[in-house]
């Protein structure tokens, strides 16, 4: 099975997981959505799907496809440090501006 780290390399499926977000979509709604062939996107859907990303369900004639975010805490996890990293260096920059003897914005 591959990684949530591989399966969200690819540009198209993380695109999927995106409109995923907003809601359950039909395949065919992710085809109109990607610009891609519905055999293209079936098989993003596919490694999505394997790699627990997403679920599919059955809706008449349909497949439905809805996200399942709980495979991503291996991306949250180690994003983590570089969350904490960021978020130190803009707290810094906010100290520095306040400290900045000033002018009023940038236009004086």
């Amino acid at each position: 099975m591959a990684t949530a780290f591989a399966v969200l390399a690819e540009p198209h499926r993380r695109r999927i997981l995106d409109l995923l977000l907003e809601r359950p979509r039909a395949v065919g709604e992710l085809v109109e959505e990607l610009g891609l062939t519905q055999p293209g996107t079936s098989k993003h859907l596919k490694v999505l799907r394997e790699a627990g990303l997403v679920r599919m369900r059955p809706d008449a004639q349909r497949r439905v496809y809805e996200l399942r975010p709980e495979p991503l805490t291996e991306v949250l996890e180690w994003l983590e440090p570089y969350r904490r990293m960021w978020a130190g260096h803009l707290d810094a920059l906010e100290r520095h501006l306040d400290a900045s003897p000033g002018d009023d914005g940038p236009h004086g």
